[in-house]
């Protein structure tokens, strides 16, 4: 009798294993699948993901039986259906508002975890599957990057940086009391090339997938420093060096044309909001193959919170009110010049999960509905150096799909509504 219960029970074991591998087979039967944006949309396309990647493309509606006994189907058949959008700069550990300054005080970092996760959430449910988090405390992002990997949290993949800044410059710790400014200093604020050499490699040996510096000054530091140059072109060489070195790429927030173009002639990966950005500028972004990362959202954001809302500093709203104002009209620039884009929002200004009002920004400042697409899947897939697993629907890239009612070709306000998403073969919303 021992022997038949032991029996049955790993046949039992065993159906059940049977089940859960067929159940790793899913079948999208698209009514208009965009599988390359750089390419045309194809209409009744059968696709088949196995294990979370893409395994067979088919044209036509083939009955989902025909791949198996135990599979998935979805239907979206009267949807438009694309590869999954990627954010190239986010910060999931905030948002902008009133209460930032009692919330430093009272959030435990086990507290800003668990928001960041929330944050995490909104971002995948609104179609971004791949953001690149350029600013939040190191041990918490990589946490949250890692439990998503894990598949223990739900949420978009994160590629974290580690943030490399000089002392008194934008990504220091301002607007404190002395004994607060001198106890959340980071080890990563660096003076001096050499100086910043170890900053550099501390931040990688910590977890950073890419370094982000702050070339400039920023428009959210409470501090009247400005946004020009405020790291020095050896330290910013040291930087790019060390960290290409050691197999890191490096973005550099950057407003002000000096310090733009310092970074770029270092060697720098992107440049993030490039808001004054020169013919120079542009000449060193096609040299250097670089990518311009413009957050217009983030403008936009700043300038309607420095006219209407009263918790911003003089000096902050000063800077949003110019800066913020001027971001539409130099990005128009640099993408008629044909600067190569990637699309970042810079999200934790702006609210999380509204990330796709960034490309209707770009279609008001003249970028065409195909190119916002590009720059929100094969661009960022190529900046994070991933273009052969993300970025278009191919067999064997990760199955990160997203549909919307109509074509965002048609209508880039199409990606505002995202009503299905998958990433890595698996289904977060429908």
């Amino acid at each position: 009798m021992k022997n038949n219960n032991k029996w049955l029970l790993t046949s039992l074991m065993t159906a059940l294993v049977s089940q859960g591998a067929l159940a790793n087979v899913s079948v999208i039967h698209a009514g208009t699948l965009l599988a390359n944006p750089a390419g045309e949309p194809l209409k009744a396309q059968t696709l088949v993901i196995e294990d979370g990647k893409i395994s067979q493309i088919r044209s036509g509606f083939i009955a989902a039986e025909s791949f198996g006994d135990n599979v998935v189907y979805i239907d979206l058949k009267n949807r438009f259906v694309m590869p999954g959008l990627m954010d190239m700069h986010v910060h999931l550990q905030g948002e902008i508002g009133p209460k930032n300054d009692s919330e430093k005080l009272r959030m435990s970092d086990a507290d800003v975890a668990m928001q960041s996760a929330y944050f995490a959430k909104k971002t995948l449910l609104a179609g971004f599957t791949t953001v690149r988090d350029l600013g939040a405390k190191p041990e918490q992002i990589y946490a949250l990057r890692d439990g998503i990997n894990k598949g223990w949290i739900d949420g978009p993949r994160i590629i974290a940086s580690g943030g490399v800044s000089v002392t008194g410059g934008h990504g220091d710790v301002d607007g404190m009391s002395p004994d607060l400014l001198d106890k959340l200093t980071t080890k990563t604020i660096c003076d001096g090339p050499y100086d910043c050499r170890r900053a550099t490699r501390r931040a990688i040996k910590f977890g950073a997938d890419v370094i982000k510096i702050t070339s400039t000054g920023g428009v959210l530091s409470d501090t009247n420093t400005g946004t020009g140059q405020q790291m020095a072109d050896d330290e910013i060489k040291e930087i790019v060096d060390t960290a290409h070195a050691l197999g890191r790429r490096v973005a550099s927030h950057a407003h002000a044309t000096e310090g733009i173009n310092a970074a770029l002639r270092a060697g720098v990966d992107s440049i993030e909001h490039g808001s004054y950005a020169d013919k120079e500028s542009i000449k060193l972004f096609k040299k250097n193959n670089a990518f311009l990362v413009p957050t217009l959202l983030a403008g936009d954001t700043v300038v309607n919170m420095a006219n209407n809302a009263d918790f911003m500093s003089e000096a902050i709203k000063a800077k949003a009110k110019r800066v913020g104002g001027d971001m539409m009209d130099n990005f128009a620039r640099a993408y008629k010049a044909g600067v190569k884009i990637a699309y970042g929002t810079d999200s934790g200004v702006s609210a999380h999960g509204i990330n796709a009002r960034e490309a209707v920004l770009m279609h008001q400042a003249g970028m065409s509905n195909k190119d916002i697409l590009i720059s929100a899947t094969i661009n960022g897939a190529e900046l994070i150096d991933m273009s052969d697993s993300l970025g278009s629907l191919e067999v064997g890239k990760y199955a990160d799909i997203i549909a919307t009612d109509i074509s965002p070709l048609e209508d880039i306000s199409a990606l505002l509504d995202v009503g299905f998403v998958m990433k890595n073969g698996q289904v977060y919303k429908q």
